[in-house]
């Protein structure tokens, strides 16, 4: 469905953010991209999707696939309309629109319609909360709002992958618990692949199939999410569980202790 072959991004013709990422997203699976801040997480995220150009961002090795057509030379409004919608990290929303015209804005690679009228309804099966809400100007919705809004924004642009920058960030516990049961319901329901980047690693491993391990611009690690589960470094860096089961702080982890085989 996706791969992502041997890609470097460089910034302003002079920083090298990633170095040589290889990823693969099969239909309707849900992959977990994992790592600590700076890793080159989100970057991996706006290649695939075509945003880096706005950041002054270029792939200046590798490529990448969307069903065996490239798609790392074409814009990123021809992306989305082959099927790939990207809901960024920090909820970015036409905060002077309301909550239906920001979803109708989502839809707007589609004729309009009674399909636009179907897909709204779609939406508001999934987050009830915003039929609720769907006049009221959307800056002034709590921060899981806006998180519901832009995954029902994606939604309305008929993907067949989803990918989620870090969807927990700054919610709750009992409000990210209740996001993640919504996208595993889309998930399921609409037969989507998901890549998702996200800093709570117990929260992404319940969801995915598959999992990799971003450090430094590059994957040390991949495997099902089972695997990485089980993987004792995994637990005590990303879950913050020492081989006795105690559960650790990320300040106590020193260092990331990587097997030997990750660096060759």
């Amino acid at each position: 469905m996706l791969e992502v072959n041997n890609i470097e991004v460089v910034y302003s013709s002079v920083i090298l953010v990633l170095r040589g990422i290889s990823l693969q997203v099969k239909p309707g699976q849900v992959v977990a991209l994992m790592g600590p801040n700076g890793a080159g997480k989100s970057t991996t995220l706006k290649a695939i999707s075509g945003l880096l150009r706005g950041e002054d961002g270029d792939i200046t090795r590798g490529t990448i696939t969307w069903y065996d057509r490239r798609i790392d030379t074409l814009p990123a409004e021809k992306i989305v309309r082959l099927g790939i919608s990207q809901v960024i990290e920090g909820r970015p929303l036409f905060r002077h629109l309301t909550v239906e015209e920001n979803l109708r804005a989502g839809g707007m690679v589609h004729q309009g319609g009674r399909e636009i009228r179907d897909d709204l309804e779609r939406v508001y099966h999934y987050f009830p909360r915003l039929k609720d809400m769907r006049a009221r100007t959307s800056g002034y919705l709590s921060g899981g709002e806006q998180q519901m809004l832009v995954i029902g924004r994606a939604i309305m642009a008929h993907p067949r992958m989803i990918m989620l920058d870090e969807p927990s960030l700054g919610l709750a516990p009992l409000l990210v618990k209740e996001i993640f049961e919504i996208v595993r319901e889309v998930k399921e329901t609409e037969g989507l692949a998901i890549l998702l980047v996200e800093q709570n690693a117990s929260a992404a491993l319940d969801l995915a199939d598959y999992g990799y391990v971003m450090e430094n611009g590059r994957i040390v690690l991949d495997g099902t999410a089972e695997q990485l589960k089980n993987n004792e470094d995994i637990k005590e860096f990303y879950l913050g569980l020492s081989q006795l089961g105690e559960r650790k702080s990320y300040r106590e982890v020193k260092h990331y202790k990587r097997r030997k085989r990750w660096l060759g």
